[in-house]
């Protein structure tokens, strides 16, 4: 067993780290770690957790070393907490927004502030284990990626590694009410949000940086809040060079993902889930993958959907723990989702 301590665990993503890791064979949760709850029960915030541990929140100054980091904080924040804990754990797993970017500038540009740990920034190995695996064997940094961008990262990495897709790539981000996290404001609350259809990134959300990054496209993001509490679908444009087939996408699609237990080809001609749906993956660490084929206009539209706070974020850090202590991957991780919901 190696010991696990979870920082911002008090958060939506903090609380789904929980569960998963209470429910690992391998993992013991020694610490979750809250500067709002220190003293409480975990079951207080996260009321899923009844009778599954008698835990109670760590202050951050008390929490002691062990051999897995989880941080769950928040952008910017966590800089300082990384530089503190990135040599006295074996291993550190970020997910906030601050290490997923290599370039200082992009960086600022996006997010609004210098970045603070600029030395530390070679050091993270990406936590997309559908295209990092080999180096996440080894790593002992690894910053986990946005759950849209995660979702289009997986939709466009098979097109982009064999050159079946032109820039710009136009992103049509839709997410749940927990995406904004356990302290949203005002503009979260249910009267605000219940029956919106919200626009709250028509241009430059950040995550499409990262989809830059990781695909070498240009993307353009659009992100809208929809009446949903967990759950991110991206809907992904773009068209394709001359020459280039439907069997051929099929193709790098099969090939990408023929192999990944936890990336499935949707590919149904009828039905109410002929295309992803986030709804049926709920709690589950899958992502959902399909294509749509213009041939007349040589577009095509292909559609991720995921959970956002699973493999848009803690399942996907705990499958990077499992890839990085040669697990098996689908340690604690193999809720199939639930239907209907």
């Amino acid at each position: 067993m190696i010991r696990a301590a979870v920082f911002g665990a008090a958060g939506y993503i903090g609380g789904e780290l929980l569960r998963l890791l209470l429910g690992h064979p391998e993992v013991e949760l020694t610490a979750a770690v809250s500067s709002r709850f220190p003293g409480k029960r975990l079951d207080s915030v996260h009321p899923n957790l009844r009778s599954a541990t008698d835990l109670t929140f760590t202050a951050p100054e008390r929490a002691e070393d062990c051999d897995v980091v989880f941080l769950a904080t928040p952008h910017r924040s966590t800089m300082d907490l990384v530089r503190h804990w990135a040599d006295r754990t074996d291993l550190l797993v970020d997910l906030s927004g601050d290490f997923r970017l290599r370039d200082t500038e992009v960086y600022e540009r996006y997010y609004g502030v210098p970045h603070e740990a600029p030395e530390l920034l070679d050091r993270f190995v990406p936590g997309i284990p559908e295209l990092h695996r080999d180096r996440l064997r080894t790593a002992r940094l690894i910053s986990v990626p946005g759950c849209m961008a995660n979702a289009a990262i997986l939709a466009l990495h098979p097109l982009a590694a064999r050159q079946l897709a032109l820039s710009p790539v136009l992103l049509d981000g839709r997410t749940g009410s927990s995406g904004s996290g356990a302290s949203a404001g005002d503009s979260n609350l249910h009267a605000e949000r219940s029956g919106a259809l919200r626009v709250f990134a028509p241009a430059t959300h950040r995550h499409e940086a990262e989809v830059a990054q990781h695909t070498g496209l240009d993307a353009r993001m659009t992100a809208t809040g929809v009446e949903a509490v967990r759950g991110v679908q991206v809907v992904c444009h773009t068209e394709v060079p001359d020459g280039v087939e439907e069997r051929a996408v099929r193709a790098a699609y099969r090939e990408s993902y023929a192999d990944e237990p936890f990336v499935r080809l949707v590919a149904h001609k009828r039905g109410t889930y002929r295309y992803p749906e986030p709804k049926i993956l709920l709690g589950s660490n899958y992502c959902d993958i399909g294509h749509v084929w213009d041939d007349a206009s040589r577009r095509l539209v292909v559609v991720a959907a995921l959970d956002n706070l699973v493999k848009g974020g803690a399942g996907n850090a705990v499958q990077c723990l499992n890839v990085r202590m040669d697990w098996p991957e689908s340690y604690g991780l193999s809720f199939p989702g639930l239907h209907p919901v």
